[in-house]
């Protein structure tokens, strides 16, 4: 088995709850994830901003509680001033890592048009310096309204160019598709590291629906096992924290420089995986 010889880098990700009983689940869980000692925690923000009060209350108070958290952060249809002002008053609570993101409007909501990452990007670089550790989202599978693969690898290379740090991927079940992404990255001339985004597997029916909408593929071998288990939820636990740690495994060994856990607001899977690995 090949040696992983440098520190990869572990954070794991939180979505703001809707429910107080929420609220205080997740309360547990980043306590006891927490312990695990991860490089940080990045907590996620609704289609345009959808989120966005829970998502700082989140943040602020896990910055109260010394933990480094990294909000994720898009214009969606707010102002530059709005949005100046929210990255100052993260900026004012001690935080220095921010997602940079697309991000999508919500249906419906008559808000105005899309701005894109590398355009958030420059805008904290312009206003901030270098204040915060900027990372921003990459594809290995290509973002689904992507017109073709070498434009989405051009498009993060446009954001990483503009001032970005690192990336980290959508979440994806297939190793060789990520470390092919890396090539190709490489062949664009980028060279900031591109941390590998995880998804536990727990809830299958939910993850394949979640996975049709935002384009991450599920190899066939991968549904029909977890069919062939029906109701089990015990041996879909079991397989799925099985199937997650050898693909961890495989990643670290290949080269990515670290993982990023997409929890669900669950300790469970994902500490089992961390321990495994």
């Amino acid at each position: 088995m090949t040696t992983i010889t440098s520190d990869p880098r572990f954070s794991f990700e939180f979505y703001p709850p809707k429910t107080a009983v929420g609220l205080e689940k997740l309360k547990e869980t980043r306590r006891k994830l927490n312990a695990l000692k991860p490089a940080f925690f990045s907590v996620t923000y609704g289609a345009g901003g959808s989120t966005r009060d829970n998502t700082k209350d989140i943040v602020k108070t896990m910055r109260n509680e010394g933990i480094d958290v990294a909000p994720h952060l898009s214009f969606g249809g707010d102002s530059n001033e709005s949005m100046l002002e929210l990255i100052n008053e993260y900026k004012d609570a001690g935080v220095n890592r921010i997602v940079a993101l697309r991000g999508d409007i919500p249906s419906g909501s008559g808000l105005g048009q899309i701005v894109y990452a590398n355009e958030l990007v420059e805008f904290i670089r312009q206003h901030t310096g270098e204040h915060f550790e900027l990372e921003v989202a990459a594809y290995p599978e290509i973002h689904p309204e992507s017109k073709d693969y070498q434009s989405d690898i051009e498009f993060l290379k446009l954001k990483l160019d503009a001032g970005a740090n690192s990336a980290i991927t959508q979440y994806f079940y297939n190793a060789d598709a990520y470390f092919y992404f890396l090539e190709a990255c490489q062949k664009a001339g980028i060279d900031k590291p591109i941390y590998a985004g995880i998804m536990p597997i727990t809830n299958f029916t939910n993850l394949r629906r979640f996975s049709q909408n935002c384009g991450a593929e599920i190899p066939r071998w991968l549904t029909q096992k977890m069919d062939a288990y029906g109701d089990d939820q015990q041996s879909i636990n079991a397989f799925g924290e099985e199937f997650i740690t050898k693909l961890s495994q495989q990643l670290l060994e290949g080269g990515a420089p670290g993982i990023h856990f997409y929890t669900m607001n669950q300790y469970n899977p994902t500490a089992a995986i961390f321990s495994n690995l």
